[in-house]
Formats: structure tokens, C-alpha cells, sequence
């Protein structure tokens, strides 16, 4: 599984990076031109649904999955509208895309 994961902050991106590439899938940079089976992107990072509208433009076919840190429902209902197809909190997101990665 290809996995783009839009997320700022290095230290949760070194986390998800190494927990999905030990369960075998590969991780893309934020500039590449490979077509992703999902999509992770951060709520804290900047303008994050703007990136999800147009990530969602761009990979009609990838889920999309927007994590935070806490339950903020106004930020998990502006990342739904802009196109993400799932949401998730900043401590289940590395188990959520392993279930994606065993199915």
C-alpha cells in the first residue's frame, strides 16, 4: 500500500513513517508523483483542509483519512466537507491504517 502522509510536525511523522514501513507499505513525499492508496493528513498541519480538497481533487480514488490531536468537531467536520472519508484521533491513526494494511 502507498500511503502520502501530510503532516508538519517531524516527530509524528517519523512515528507513522516507521510503524507503516515496518508493516510493509511505502510512504511518499508530500511531492510525488506516484498515485496513493490512501492519504493521511494531519489536522494541525497548515491549511489542512485546503490540502485535503485539493488532495481529494487529485486522488478521487484514495481514502482520505484526517487525524487531530483531540476531538475538535468543527475541525473534523470542515476536514469531512473538504473530502475526507474518514477521521480518526492522533492516538488510533497508526492502528487505523494497520487495519487498512492487513485487509
Amino acid at each position: 500500500m502507498k500511503i502520502l502522509l501530510w503532516c508538519d510536525d517531524l516527530i509524528n511523522r517519523v512515528r507513522l513513517e516507521s510503524a507503516w514501513k515496518t508493516a510493509g507499505a511505502t510512504v511518499l513525499k508530500k511531492n510525488s508523483t506516484e498515485v496513493p492508496d490512501l492519504v493521511v493528513v494531519d489536522l494541525q498541519a497548515r491549511n489542512a483542509c485546503e490540502h485535503i480538497a485539493q488532495l481529494r481533487q487529485k486522488h478521487a480514488q484514495a481514502g482520505i483519512i484526517a487525524f487531530g490531536p483531540h476531538f475538535d468537531a468543527e475541525a473534523f467536520e470542515a476536514a469531512k466537507a473538504a473530502g475526507a472519508t474518514e477521521i480518526a484521533a492522533q492516538g488510533s491513526i497508526v492502528e487505523r491504517v494497520m487495519r487498512r494494511l492487513r485487509e
